[in-house]
């Protein structure tokens, strides 16, 4: 079981490139992954990664080695879900990652119920709105709303969410209602900006009658967090573009109201992305179904109408 941690972190470190990060990976330190890859080291005989206080490359070594090993990792995951076809008993732990948003208000109110129904299995559940490399940080499955551009994965459309623009009353009482995207440029409206660092220019795509355009919105604030935007938009600093299901209930309370109507934003893809390899494996399906059946459900539930 040691050979195999250690053969897991070597991995872990020749995909993320470094030793910090394959631990947080891991969920242990960095000098832990360092004795796992010391260790594997000595074992082989072969030194596997060139280190210096800056870098880490992998040697040709681990470059070979590296392809065998992951090789290794996949037959135990292709076992394991053979075994739990077998015993109808899923096991193991998956790894999970979504946006903010959908992780607080879809995904991670709904993880307990699976836990009671599926025992055997694990979940780590990593949250964030920046973007993901699936495949190189081991991920199971991840949900994603926008289109996808990695053809390695395979997606699963569970809904397509609609979104709005929307500001708080105070705000349209000091700034004004606008009715489109282009009183948003010509008023100089803030608009709230999620970007992260290195991001190009903001743009908003909305639905114009000679179809969708794209307006260069700005404003004094931007955040790489979306729950962040919200409250800037409930204190009354600017405009925001969010997926309804987001910020449904301010909706209904009025603390925030449409606007822009007459140009709203397109509707987004919510999708689950799986790597090919993981397909097979059954309690990445079971996950996948529990989890479109809730999410199904609550976006009905915060996209209708107020009775």
């Amino acid at each position: 079981m040691a050979y195999l941690s250690n053969i897991r972190m070597f991995v872990r470190v020749y995909e993320l490139g470094s030793m910090s990060a394959a631990a947080r990976d891991q969920r242990t330190s960095p000098a832990v992954a360092s004795s796992r890859v010391a260790e594997l080291e000595k074992h082989l005989g072969v030194r596997l990664f060139n280190r210096t206080t800056r870098s880490l490359q992998p040697t040709s070594n681990g470059q070979l080695f590296y392809d065998g090993a992951q090789k290794i990792l996949d037959a135990i995951a292709e076992a394991e879900a053979a075994l739990s076809h077998a015993t109808a008993q899923p096991r193991g732990t998956l790894f999970v990652a979504a946006p903010l948003g959908i992780g607080r208000r879809l995904i991670a109110p709904h993880v307990p119920a699976f836990k009671d129904d599926n025992p055997e299995i694990a979940v780590r559940l990593r949250l964030s709105d920046r973007s993901i490399d699936v495949t190189a940080e081991g991920l199971d499955i991840a949900f994603h709303l926008g289109p996808l551009e990695d053809s390695a994965l395979k997606m699963r459309v569970i809904a397509d969410c609609p979104r709005l623009l929307c500001a708080a009353p105070n705000y349209v009482t000091r700034r004004g209602l606008p009715a489109d995207g282009a009183a948003l440029l010509r008023d100089g409206h803030d608009c709230l900006n999620l970007r992260f660092p290195g991001a190009p220019e903001f743009q908003w795509t909305l639905q114009t009658p000679d179809g969708p355009q794209r307006f260069k919105i700005s404003g004094p604030f931007e955040s790489d967090d979306g729950d962040v935007l919200t409250g800037w938009a409930l204190d009354g600093r600017g405009i925001v573009l969010k997926p309804v299901f987001e910020v449904a209930e301010h909706l209904r309370s009025g603390a925030l109201v449409p606007v822009a109507q007459a140009t709203p934003p397109l509707p987004v893809t919510l999708a689950a992305l799986t790597p090919h390899r993981r397909l097979r494996d059954p309690k990445v399906t079971i996950f996948s179904d529990f989890m479109a059946a809730r999410i199904k459900a609550a976006l009905t539930e915060a996209t209708a109408p107020a009775a």
